[in-house]
């Protein structure tokens, strides 16, 4: 799924310039088998993830013989970890940052996995600082990338749900928190109505309008408020002779021009910014506003409102186009902007520098290079190609131990590195912690109950069935039943009726009709979470773990 981009040349040594585009898997095993041509490689370019369980079911996951994850994000790595934990699969974890480097190995009864314990969140920019007191160029850079999400993919991609089914985005527009209904109505209102452009010069003229917003709207001094940290931003007059100032009206009325698929008038960048600084803007008019100094205060400002007026939002849609033919022609002519670093004609990095270098001067903060601002706002971490050798190297070397079979976990290590300093660490994986039921049943995290719900004539268990199951073979009396958020069966259920006809069904079918949910043709199993006590008199709670059963 993943493709190959320039910034990925300089850290590895599968690809090479002309790669660029292809999809990494393909161009991987192509460059591998012509390196060992008895090397049988099969590549897949589907994203691994909850939408693609359908191809890799079941059957895939268990003809594995192991998992060696090569990831570039915590989600996809907690994902790869819990299947790889669910389907008893060895896992080869490893990561780089710059000069940094980790490994780390799971192997099924042996360690803990991956998701057992976790890196701390990185730390974000608080968002007073980005709205109101940047101080640094990463505040400008980070404020600029949300001003092209917010201008070019956010509403653009609003505008095509509504257009893709009115009703439908309606409806969930009136159920977002706070004011939210209102700030995203008026969003689309004004991307397809009020400010919708008839031809590039009215690009230029939204550009220049977004400048005028954005730099020079006067402030008052206010001495005692802008101190210490808070600098007080000093307004920029557009100037078609400065080359920011040009780079950005013309790089917004490109883009907005891609938005919905305007043919650009042949003119020079010179041009354009001549007929941007002859445009007529509107006469600004100080506001009375509150600045949030603190983060609590900004997202408190963000949810203020608890609620909308629903007359308001009603006559909002009202602006809106809903005559069928006209809305699909408006869907098919409106593109969104995927943010995308590495091609210099689309003029995405372009603009979040010239955005991000307009801010700085407002704030008197030191402007940013090309090189800079498209490390930084693309979220390059610079990388180099020892330490994806290092880290390769020493994850084949734990998988030469995977491949003998060896179990026992001091034979083991993970690794962590900084080849800046030279700083290597290696220890001993840690072992899963043990949990206990019963007195001396003990289990970790890769037990669990395994259940065959089918029996000899073809049919299903029961929810009776199962919980009789829990209490004449494994000596505990169920209290609970559920399959991710559906409570299946509870001791409390009432009336007494109800209780009877849920014991009566079974359990794939109180999933498909008590959780509302279809179950997949590729399904076999299903996960259910019990409470359990034990069968003594004090009934005491028993912490046990999670059943897969199997109902096709």
């Amino acid at each position: 799924m993943d493709t190959i981009e320039r910034s990925n040349l300089n850290r590895q040594f599968l690809f090479r310039s002309w790669d660029v585009g292809k999809h990494k898997a393909s161009a991987a095993a192509e460059v591998v088998m012509r390196m060992n041509p008895d090397m049988k490689v099969e590549a897949q370019n589907n994203r691994v993830g909850e939408d693609s369980q359908d191809v890799y079911n079941d059957e895939f996951m268990e003809s594995l013989d192991g998992v060696a994850n090569a990831l570039d994000n915590v989600d996809a790595r907690l994902y790869m970890d819990r299947r790889c934990v669910y389907y008893s699969k060895p896992l080869l974890e490893s990561g780089t940052l710059g000069t940094m480097g980790n490994t780390q190995i799971v192997i099924p009864n042996v360690t803990e996995s991956y998701g057992s314990s976790r890196d701390p969140p990185e730390k974000s920019i608080p968002i007073c600082t980005l709205k109101n007191f940047p101080n640094a160029i990463e505040h400008c850079l980070q404020w600029a990338r949300d001003n092209f999400e917010g201008l070019f993919t956010g509403q653009a991609g609003s505008a095509k749900q509504y257009l893709s089914d009115p009703a439908d985005f309606a409806a969930k527009t009136e159920k977002l928190p706070g004011n939210e209904p209102l700030t995203t109505a008026q969003g689309v209102v004004d991307f397809l109505v009020d400010q919708k452009p008839n031809d590039f010069n009215d690009c230029i003229e939204w550009a220049r309008e977004r400048f005028e917003e954005n730099y020079n709207q006067k402030t008052s001094t206010g001495a005692p408020f802008w101190s210490g940290p808070k600098r007080c931003p000093k307004a920029l007059k557009f100037d078609p002779a400065d080359e920011t100032h040009r780079d950005y009206v013309v790089a917004a009325a490109y883009l907005r021009a891609e938005n919905y698929s305007i043919t650009p008038t042949k003119m020079s960048n010179e041009e354009l910014a001549k007929f941007a600084a002859e445009v007529k803007v509107a006469e600004f008019k100080p506001k009375s506003v509150k600045i949030a100094t603190t983060d609590a205060e900004a997202k408190a400002e963000a949810e203020a409102g608890g609620g909308f007026d629903s007359d308001h939002l009603s006559q909002m849609f009202a602006k809106l186009p809903s005559d069928i033919s006209k809305v699909a022609e408006m869907n098919s002519k409106i593109v969104p902007a995927d943010f995308e670093k590495d091609d210099d004609s689309n003029r995405h990095i372009d603009f979040i520098v010239a955005c991000s270098n307009l801010r700085a001067a407002n704030y008197g903060i030191e402007p940013a290079d090309r090189s800079k601002s498209k490390r930084i706002a693309g979220r390059i971490i610079p990388a180099i190609a020892t330490t994806t050798a290092l880290v390769a190297g020493l994850i084949s070397a734990e998988l030469y131990k995977i491949v003998n079979g060896i179990d026992d976990i001091e034979k083991y290590r993970n690794t962590f590195m900084n080849l800046a300093i030279p700083a290597f660490s290696f220890s001993e994986p840690m072992a899963p912690p043990k949990n206990t039921y019963l007195g001396d049943n003990h289990w970790t995290l890769w037990d669990r109950f395994e259940i065959d719900g089918r029996k000899q004539d073809g049919s299903e268990m029961t929810i009776g069935e199962l919980l009789d199951h829990f209490k004449n073979d494994r000596k505990l009396e169920v209290q609970m039943l559920s399959s991710g958020v559906t409570l299946l069966y509870s001791f409390f259920l009432n009336p007494p009726k109800k209780k009877q006809d849920r014991l009566a069904m079974t359990v794939s079918e109180a999933v498909k009709t008590v959780g509302k949910r279809e179950i997949a043709d590729h399904e076999r199993y299903l996960v259910l979470d019990v409470c359990c006590n034990d069968l003594t008199e004090a009934e005491e709670d028993q912490d046990v773990p999670y059943v897969r059963y199997r109902f096709r």
